[in-house]
């Protein structure tokens, strides 16, 4: 998902670089001055893998829930890995922040300056962490201005929050929520604070929210006037300026004009509140909004957002099919001088099954944009209809090509098969993608990713209750971080 980057190490001489490198098999380093060294370093094999086209990709396993890490050797890295960010800590190594999505809990990884993982913590477990958390978005004062904060959207119905947290904090309290009251309650996916230069001197967070209900997921920004200020700014929710609420009236490849109008004491609103504040002044009622990011490159880039909306099924609140059923991705542009105001399309609509660009599209969920591309993810909602196991694909912001680089490797037919496939083999698209962040300028090595997989029928009572909170006890799920080295940007 989204990311965050900071400097890079300091130079180290080419010749010991070589030597470290030479002494690594299945090993990868680029000589720009980084003691990284890209390798596999987890027991649990890579659950992915490359398609047509991208074969050249390099892929290592990191870390998962079978790990020992020699720093915290109790520790278990949990299930259903998501939303994640990566940052330099204060020994001249990284830390790894990756929300554990239904142990509602937040690990820290301690990797070296090697990268190697060595101990691992719960900065939040589930009593802080209260709601199932998502998508994730690291705030750092190079990238936004502010921080660092490790932003967190909980997404247990729309009395959820998103929770701030430091993730250098020394003395951290597990247990201790760290709401922010002034982003709203809201069953959020994400909450991304745009580049600093895409409206200098103010602070303005993008906000899904993955509601399928009568009032439908809305998209919320939040802009304060002063850089850092996550209390006294204002909550505004997406509408079209015709006033059509109808996601479905919007045809791919057709702009529409578009503004962001206040939701009033949002911050003191329940979410029931804010649901219906936010449908009596017409929003745009979205099939369960998802991730949502900004371009890269310059501050252009930075005001053009894009999102998915995973989709929902045609009953209940979709009845009249009015919002997707197999999602769709959004271009938002912010006009330059004013972040209310704006125009927005869809550039992919997986409901246009026949010849449609987007015609297999299993319900996209994570998202990442680069220089030129967006990383589209998918999370199938188990339809019945899926066709294949769950993909990312790349959209050609240029072009607007699209092509599909990974698919999840549930390894049916492998001899491990019964440990990844527990009651037997899992089905097309069961399985999903947490977080894809760009790490290249972190780390120093260009073109280099990091994926969250969550395989979610790799269970087993080892895995339980791994966060040490006590409002999920019983769950059982283990999940992996890989290394995806050349990845275009």
């Amino acid at each position: 998902m989204n990311l965050l980057t900071m400097s890079r190490n300091g130079i180290i001489a080419i010749s010991a670089l070589i030597a470290l490198n030479s002494c690594k098999k299945n090993s990868d380093s680029d000589k720009t001055g980084t003691e990284v060294v890209l390798t596999n370093h987890s027991t649990t094999p890579v659950l992915a893998k490359k398609l047509a086209g991208f074969e050249n990709l390099e892929m290592y396993s990191l870390i998962g829930s079978d790990d020992v890490l020699s720093g915290s050797p109790n520790f278990i890295f949990g299930g259903s890995a998501d939303g994640a960010g990566l940052i330099k800590n204060n020994d001249g190594g990284y830390y790894f922040l990756v929300n554990h999505e239904d142990n509602f809990a937040v690990s820290r990884i301690t990797l070296d300056k090697t990268f190697k993982p060595t101990k691992g913590e719960y900065i939040l477990n589930s009593n802080g962490g209260i709601w199932r958390l998502c998508s994730a978005t690291m705030a750092t004062q190079a990238e936004h201005g502010f921080g660092p904060l490790f932003l967190t959207s909980g997404e247990s119905g729309e009395e959820s929050r998103t929770h701030g947290i430091n993730p250098l904090e020394a003395n951290f309290v597990a247990n201790a929520s760290k709401e922010i009251a002034a982003l709203g309650r809201t069953s959020a996916e994400n909450a991304v604070p745009l580049n600093k230069n895409a409206f200098p001197g103010k602070t303005v967070i993008i906000i899904g929210d993955d509601d399928s209900g009568a009032e439908g997921g809305q998209v919320l920004l939040y802009v304060s006037n002063t850089v850092g200020d996550l209390t006294n700014g204002k909550l505004y929710t997406l509408r079209r300026k015709d006033l059509n609420i109808k996601e479905r009236d919007m045809a791919e490849g057709t702009g529409y004009d578009v503004e962001f109008v206040e939701i009033p004491n949002a911050a003191t609103l329940t979410g029931r509140q804010l649901q219906v504040a936010a449908a009596g002044l017409s929003s745009i009622r979205f099939g369960r909004v998802e991730d949502l990011d900004y371009g890269k490159g310059n501050a252009t880039a930075n005001r053009e957002i894009y999102f998915n909306v995973t989709g929902q099924a045609t009953t209940g609140a979709n009845a009249d099919f009015s919002r997707t059923k197999y999602g769709r991705v959004y271009k938002l542009v912010l006009d330059a001088a004013n972040p209310l105001l704006g125009r927005m399309e869809c550039i992919l609509d997986g409901d246009n099954r026949t010849n449609g660009k987007a015609k297999e599209f299993q319900n996209p969920d994570n998202i990442l944009v680069t220089e030129k591309y967006v990383y589209i993810q998918e999370d199938a909602n188990s339809y019945g209809d899926e066709t294949h196991d769950a993909y990312i694909y790349q959209y050609n912001i240029a072009t607007k090509e699209l092509k599909k680089v990974i698919e999840l490797d549930h390894r049916r037919t492998a001899s491990d098969a019964a440990k990844y496939n527990v009651g037997g083999n899992s089905s097309f698209g069961s399985w999903e993608y947490g977080a894809l962040i760009d790490v290249s300028e972190t780390i120093g090595i260009d073109n280099t990713f990091m994926l969250c997989i969550q395989p979610h029928t790799w269970r087993g009572d080892k895995y339980k209750g791994v966060d040490g909170g006590a409002l999920r006890p019983n769950e059982n799920q283990a999940s992996q971080i890989i290394i995806i080295k050349g990845l275009p940007k």
